[in-house]
């Protein structure tokens, strides 16, 4: 099982890779991208815990998006010692550039739609157990 989803995981960012391209921006950074689609303003520590990396893979990602333009960091002002992560307005227009990216995978996974949404519950459940037996 940890081999085919491994495997699975690669084959995967072989799909995405030309758009990836086709956008500047690599795996790691352009998931980060949709984690603050989803949740503007996040810590990095949230960041970190939520895309399963580590705070000090983190901060150099971030340097290089925030040097792309796509964000901006700044102190938490409530805990100086937080940095809150925040899309800029050319970060937002990503997700436009991005948008049928969904449609490709499920297109080239050769699954039918409901299908691949069902798979791609299970693998979050079974990710989901596996984290919480690993704390």
């Amino acid at each position: 099982m940890c081999f085919t989803i491994y495997s699975a995981n690669l084959a995967y960012s072989r799909v995405y890779k030309p758009v990836l391209e086709q956008l500047g921006v690599t795996y790691p950074q352009y998931i980060t991208i949709i984690a603050l689609w989803e949740e503007d303003r996040q810590t990095v520590k949230s960041l970190s815990e939520t895309l399963f990396l580590e705070p000090s893979t983190m901060t150099p990602m971030l340097q290089r998006l925030e040097a792309m333009g796509y964000v901006t960091r700044m102190r938490d002002d409530e805990d100086e010692r937080s940095v809150r992560v925040s899309l800029t307005e050319a970060g937002r227009q990503l997700r436009e550039k991005g948008l049928g990216f969904g449609e490709l995978t499920v297109k080239a996974s050769g699954l039918p739609p409901d299908e691949f949404r069902a798979l791609q519950r299970a693998v979050a459940r079974l990710r989901d157990n596996l984290r919480e037996a690993g704390k």
